[in-house]
């Protein structure tokens, strides 16, 4: 009878995950935020010495964890790093703590400085889609779609509803003063050809997502050897072939192609990443769901950037 009570209670208590299930690509929500979303991939959770990779903890980029940990069900991963906290100081270090939990095929997770007096912020994890579509030239043009009619703001809209919204359509072009809201698309797209003209102020950032996800950089750094960070670049993973930027005050084009994760970008005319594999979101993510179909967006909320044509064809089959 003692035997069959144990089996009983066994049976009947909450499975305890493996470290090992922590292995892997999540794609991370954030409650009670709906504009932001990031991404964490785990590897080597079983080995007491997991590797922890999380966008993004400072600097809006793809960070590593110093130090991490799977212990009693939690995995921990501790981030340092300096920040000037005011203008004109010297950087202090930081330290940023996540812990997550397995709550059945999701991930319960919260974000919090250490020696901070605001609570932890809370995250929710599920595990990033698989998406077979691949950029092997079975794809065909649909119908071009014009996002900027170059007579107002018809499609879109403002990101984030709290921010300043600097954005106007002025002789045919579409610009954004710069420190405001981010805009996007109503509309929402798979795989897709984007044409884009744009013209920076010397000095200035902007970028634009793809399905509101990805974001390819758009900054003025011409002349400037070429890095993860550079014009053209998938932010912080995908460096440019080569620097392709016109000078500071010209259009400059981009033809962005993006099948399933396959991405290839053309910038004025020279291709400067072809057909390399996008493995999750970037920093200007705020739609972590990516096996659906997702927005255009346009940074505003760095520098001051026009655009003049902005042209989505979609690729079906």
């Amino acid at each position: 009878m003692r035997r069959l009570l144990l089996i009983l209670a066994a049976a009947s208590a909450p499975a305890i995950a493996a470290d090992a299930d922590f292995n892997g690509r999540w794609n991370i929500s954030y409650p009670g935020a709906a504009n932001r979303a990031s991404w964490m991939e785990v590897q080597g959770a079983e080995t007491g010495r997991p590797t922890v990779k999380f966008v993004s903890i400072y600097a809006g980029d793809l960070n590593i964890a110093n130090e991490a940990s799977v212990r009693a069900g939690e995995l921990s991963a501790v981030f340092r790093y300096k920040q000037r906290l005011r203008q004109d100081e010297e950087p202090v270090p930081v330290e940023v703590i996540v812990r997550a939990r397995l709550e059945g095929d999701r991930l319960a997770g919260t974000t919090e400085r250490t020696g901070s007096n605001q609570p932890p912020v809370r995250w929710v994890g599920v595990r990033a889609s698989v998406i077979k579509d691949k950029d092997d030239g079975s794809w065909r043009e649909g119908k071009p779609i014009r996002l900027f009619n170059g007579k107002d703001l018809t499609g879109w809209e403002p990101l984030e509803k709290d921010r300043p919204f600097n954005w106007k359509v002025q002789d045919g072009i579409l610009k954004a003063a710069g420190g405001g809201a981010n805009l996007v698309t109503k509309d929402r797209f798979w795989n897709f050809k984007l044409r884009v003209e744009y013209r920076l102020a010397k000095g200035s950032n902007s970028g634009i997502g793809l399905r509101g996800r990805y974001e390819i950089q758009i900054l003025d750094d011409y002349g400037r050897p070429p890095d993860t960070h550079s014009n053209g670049s998938l932010y912080s993973r995908i460096a440019p072939a080569m620097n392709a930027t016109l000078p500071p005050g010209e259009w400059q084009t981009y033809e962005i192609t993006l099948i399933g994760r396959d991405l290839t970008v053309v910038l004025n005319g020279k291709k400067i990443i072809d057909k390399q594999v996008v493995e999750g979101l970037t920093a200007m993510g705020h739609d972590p769901n990516e096996g659906e179909p997702g927005p255009i967006s346009l940074q505003g909320d760095h520098g001051p950037v026009e655009f003049r044509t902005i042209v989505l064809t979609p690729l079906v089959r």
